[in-house]
C-alpha cells in the first residue's frame, strides 16, 4: 500500500510489556467499502480482515500518517466470535505521531474476521453524463458516469464504491481533523471538564459525534454481494440517496477513475429553439427537455447533477456530429429538466421595425399633450437552414406596461405571457422560413390610465 496504514510488526514501548502481550499480524484487506459524499469532504472506509489471535493479550498497531484519516472515527468490530473477544480501547502513546492501539483480550486463538472503519478526506466525485440524438432527434441514448478522485494518501485496491447524493452538516471538517495534534482533541475549543481522564485513549465530543455518524452509516449501508459487471443499484436513504456501483474498482492515491454509473435507450426528447433578444441578444437558443420518469425510460431513481455533452448521430454507421452541453441541478424523480445546448447558426431570427406612428392624443386644460398612443408595425423573419422539422418560440417583451398586440395574418401560435411580453410557437419544416407580423400599441400618459 501507498500509506503503512496497518503495520504488521510493532514496536513494544516497554521490555515488560513485550514479554507479556502478543502480537497481531495484519493480513493484506479482504475487501474494503468507500462510501462518498458529494456534499462535503467526508468519505466512510470499511475494510474487512482476518487477524490471526492468540489467547489472551493482543495488541493491534494501526498507523494513518501521510493520510487524511480522522483518528478518532477509528473503530474495530469483530464480525464473528464476538463473545470471545474483548477489545479494551484505542490508545494514542505518548511522543509517537501518527499511531493508534487497540488492545484486545481474545479467549479463543486463531483466525477471526473484523471490519476496521474510519472516515478520511480526500476522496471525491462528479457526475457526467453523454447523450447521443437519434438522426431524427426524437430520442436519445442517455449514459451516465461518475468521476471519482482520491487525494486521501491511501490507496484503495479492489474497492466497491458507493457514493451519496444529500447534504449533511459537519461541525468540523475530516481534513481539519485529520491533522489535529496529538492527543486529536476537537480543533474547536471545549471547556474542560473536572477530573477528566487523561492518556491516549481520551475521546473528545466532537470525536463521539463523529463515531455515531460512522455507525449510523455502518448500520444503514451493509455489505453487498458484488459482480462483475458495473452497474449502479440505488437506495433512498431518508434525507440521502445512494448509489452503488456494482463490482469493485482499485483507485490508487492522486488518479481519477471515471466508472460506469446507468444507460438508458431511445429517451423521448422536446427539442426547442429559442429567441429572446433581452436574454440571449441577437442570437437563437437551443433546448433540450425530457422528463425523469417511467414514460421516458428513466424515472427508477433522481438523477445526481452533472455536466451533459450531447451529440448526434448523423448516419447509421456511428457518424456523430456535436450538438452543445449543459450543466445542470439534481432532478428528482418525476421532474422535467430543460436544458440549454447554447446558441445555433442554423436558425435565424430577423426583427424589422417596419413603421411607427403616434396617435389617440390627450390634452390637458392649457392644450398641452399628456397622453398619446404608439403604434409599431414588426416583422420578423424566422429561417431554418436544418434539414430536420423544428419548434421555435419567439419572445417580445414590452417596455411600458399598458399595451395591445394585434397578430398578423399566419402567424402562428401566440400568447400574453405576462405583464410585458408575448410569445409566438412556430413549427417549421427542413430548410423553411415564416414571417411574424403583429402591430404594436403601447399608450403613454394619461391615455395609459
Amino acid at each position: 500500500m501507498k500509506r503503512h496504514a496497518i503495520i504488521s510488526v510493532m514496536v513494544l514501548l516497554a521490555a515488560t510489556v513485550q514479554a507479556k502481550v502478543d502480537l497481531v499480524t495484519l493480513p493484506t484487506r479482504d475487501t474494503v467499502q468507500l462510501t462518498i459524499y458529494n456534499s462535503a469532504d467526508l468519505t466512510l472506509v470499511r475494510e474487512s480482515r482476518a487477524l490471526t489471535l492468540r489467547e489472551g493479550a493482543n495488541r493491534l498497531q494501526f498507523s494513518w500518517a501521510n493520510t487524511l484519516i480522522d483518528p478518532t472515527s477509528l473503530d474495530l468490530l469483530p464480525k464473528a466470535q464476538a463473545d470471545k473477544l474483548d477489545i479494551r480501547d484505542l490508545t494514542f502513546p505518548p511522543r509517537v505521531r501518527n499511531l493508534g492501539v487497540w488492545n484486545i483480550v481474545s479467549r479463543t486463538s486463531g483466525k477471526v474476521p473484523v471490519e476496521i472503519s474510519y472516515l478520511t478526506s480526500g476522496l471525491a466525485w462528479r457526475a457526467f453524463y453523454l447523450g447521443t440524438l437519434s438522426v431524427d432527434e426524437r430520442t436519445m441514448r442517455l449514459e451516465g458516469f461518475v468521476r471519482v478522485t482520491n487525494n486521501s494518501g491511501e490507496d484503495y485496491e479492489n474497492a466497491q464504491t458507493r457514493l451519496i447524493v444529500g447534504k449533511v452538516h459537519m461541525l468540523d471538517e475530516i481534513a481539519a481533523l485529520a491533522q489535529r495534534p496529538h492527543p486529536y482533541g476537537s480543533p474547536i475549543p471545549m471547556p474542560q471538564a473536572s477530573g477528566r481522564a487523561g492518556g491516549g485513549a481520551r475521546r473528545d465530543r466532537n470525536g463521539a459525534r463523529l463515531d455515531a455518524l460512522r455507525r449510523s452509516l455502518g448500520d444503514r449501508l451493509e455489505a453487498e454481494s458484488l459482480a462483475d459487471k458495473k452497474e449502479i443499484r440505488k437506495e433512498g436513504l431518508s434525507e440521502y440517496f445512494l448509489y452503488t456501483i456494482e463490482g469493485t474498482e482499485t483507485i490508487p492515491s492522486g488518479w481519477s477513475k471515471r466508472l460506469p454509473s446507468f444507460e438508458a435507450d431511445d429517451v423521448p426528447v422536446v427539442n426547442l429553439y429559442k429567441y429572446e433578444e433581452e436574454r440571449y441578444g441577437r442570437s437563437v437558443m437551443r433546448f433540450l427537455s425530457f422528463k425523469n420518469d417511467d414514460a421516458h425510460k428513466l424515472g427508477q431513481t433522481p438523477i445526481p447533477g452533472g455536466q451533459l455533452k450531447v451529440f448526434r448521430a448523423v448516419d447509421g454507421e456511428g457518424g456523430l456530429s456535436y450538438a452543445g452541453q449543459s450543466a445542470f441541478a439534481y432532478i428528482p424523480v418525476g421532474e422535467d429538466v430543460e436544458l440549454s445546448l447554447g446558441a445555433v447558426a442554423n436558425l435565424v431570427v430577423e426583427p424589422k421595425l417596419m413603421n411607427t406612428r403616434t396617435e389617440q392624443f390627450t390634452f390637458d386644460d392649457d392644450g398641452n399633450v399628456d397622453g398619446w398612443d404608439e403604434v409599431q408595425d414588426w416583422q420578423i423573419e424566422v429561417k431554418n437552414t436544418r434539414d430536420l422539422p423544428v419548434k421555435v418560440e419567439v419572445i417580445r417583451n414590452v417596455t411600458v406596461s399598458s399595451w395591445d398586440l394585434t397578430p398578423g395574418r399566419d402567424t402562428g401560435l401566440y400568447e400574453k405571457v405576462d405583464l410585458d411580453s408575448v410569445k409566438f410557437r412556430l413549427a417549421l419544416e427542413a430548410r423553411s422560413k415564416q414571417m411574424i407580423t403583429y402591430q404594436l400599441t403601447t399608450r403613454h400618459g394619461r391615455r395609459a390610465d
